[in-house]
């Protein structure tokens, strides 16, 4: 995603550490997972252990361990949370009506394309890489305060992807506004320009048949939604009537209050994207 070895380690840690905090637990152990070429360079190899750690300390949890191998550069972390649990938060446990809030902006997918192809410098890639890098734990203390019905974090499978497992498995349709998501500064530029990750065009061909698009809106903008996120924010569903305890909770820990849109009753498609 990124060839500056401290922020990969970072980013890989805090997307790892992203699935306990998406049900709103709290990390506790973590076991590093890196493979490294032989001839991979030492300094950049110290580098990316060095963040990783670093992030996974700044969470809380304790590196307990790891196990290393020669080959391709991967590098992750296996992570275990500790959760109530009566307050586990599933992407099953949504509500028609619920009101969906996004914690971070999207775009990565644009973003770091842009990068690798050399259309943006690494210093444009940086504020990027500094949002992937972010832990999701000041989101989801607001959401553990409120109480919320079902949440997910956003990455791999996009905007779209993740939407789609909420209404599946809470059997709900999405509805989204495509001018209320927030879009990360210069990604829809991108976008226009068609710097999308591969996986923009797989989404819009395997979910593509339940997502209704309201005429007239912008293909590259809604395209955006389709893209990969790395290291995304947390969507939270809540029921409205907490709505506004949870963007109080949310601007007092300085995460972007965005209200992206709502839990439907089952329709014909799972997912309806409007202006």
């Amino acid at each position: 995603m990124v060839d500056d070895p401290a922020f990969y380690g970072a980013i890989a840690a805090a997307n790892a550490l992203s699935d306990v905090y998406a049900m709103g637990g709290k990390p506790w152990t973590a076991l590093a997972i890196a493979s490294f070429p032989k001839d991979f360079d030492k300094a950049w190899r110290a580098e990316i252990l060095k963040a990783g750690y670093a992030k996974v300390r700044q969470s809380g949890a304790v590196l307990a361990g790891g196990h290393t191998v020669e080959g391709d550069v991967l590098f992750g972390f296996a992570v275990t949370g500790l959760i109530d649990p009566a307050r586990i938060v599933s992407n099953a446990g949504g509500r028609a009506g619920d009101a969906l809030y996004l914690t971070k902006p999207i775009g990565m997918g644009c973003m770091t394309t842009a990068a690798k192809f050399q259309k943006i410098t690494a210093e444009a890639l940086r504020p990027a890489a500094e949002q992937m890098a972010t832990l999701n734990d000041r989101a989801a203390e607001a959401m553990n305060a409120v109480g919320a019905n079902a949440c997910t974090d956003i990455t791999g499978f996009g905007l779209i992807g993740h939407s789609m497992n909420v209404a599946r498995a809470s059997n709900l349709s999405v509805a989204l506004r495509l001018s209320a998501i927030p879009v990360f500064p210069g990604a829809l530029d991108l976008a226009r320009k068609g710097h999308f990750s591969g996986a923009a065009k797989r989404g819009r061909a395997g979910l593509g048949a339940e997502v209704e698009i309201a005429p007239g809106l912008e293909e590259a903008h809604v395209s955006l939604l389709f893209d990969a996120e790395t290291s995304g924010g947390l969507l939270i569903a809540v029921e409205p009537s907490k709505a506004p305890r949870l963007e109080r909770e949310l601007a007092a820990r300085g995460v972007p209050v965005a209200r992206v849109g709502e839990l439907t009753a089952p329709g014909a498609r799972r997912i309806a994207i409007g202006a």
